[in-house]
């Protein structure tokens, strides 16, 4: 997944979010895809639920704002990929 991710031109970092991890309604700069390699993450995407589970992904638009927090009984393993400028 990192290596299609990088190809359609994105820098990717995997990150570790422990249950209860809980991220505010927020925006960032740049478009971003968040990746779910393990565990569940409730993402609130200007205003709709989403909950992403292994093997899925999500488009977040720059500035469009956001939330996410951690579900269920373990951490969630994913890749943050924002697209290069």
């Amino acid at each position: 997944m990192r290596r299609k991710l990088t190809s359609e031109g994105y820098s990717v970092a995997r990150y570790v979010y422990p249950r209860g991890t809980v991220f505010s309604d927020h925006t960032h700069s740049v478009d971003k895809k968040d990746v779910v390699l393990e565990g569940e993450f409730l993402i609130t995407l200007e205003g709709e639920e989403f909950v992403l589970r292994a093997g899925d992904s999500i488009e977040v638009p720059r500035n469009a704002a956001h939330s996410a927090q951690v579900v269920g009984e373990v951490s969630v393993v994913s890749l943050d990929a924002v697209k290069k400028v």
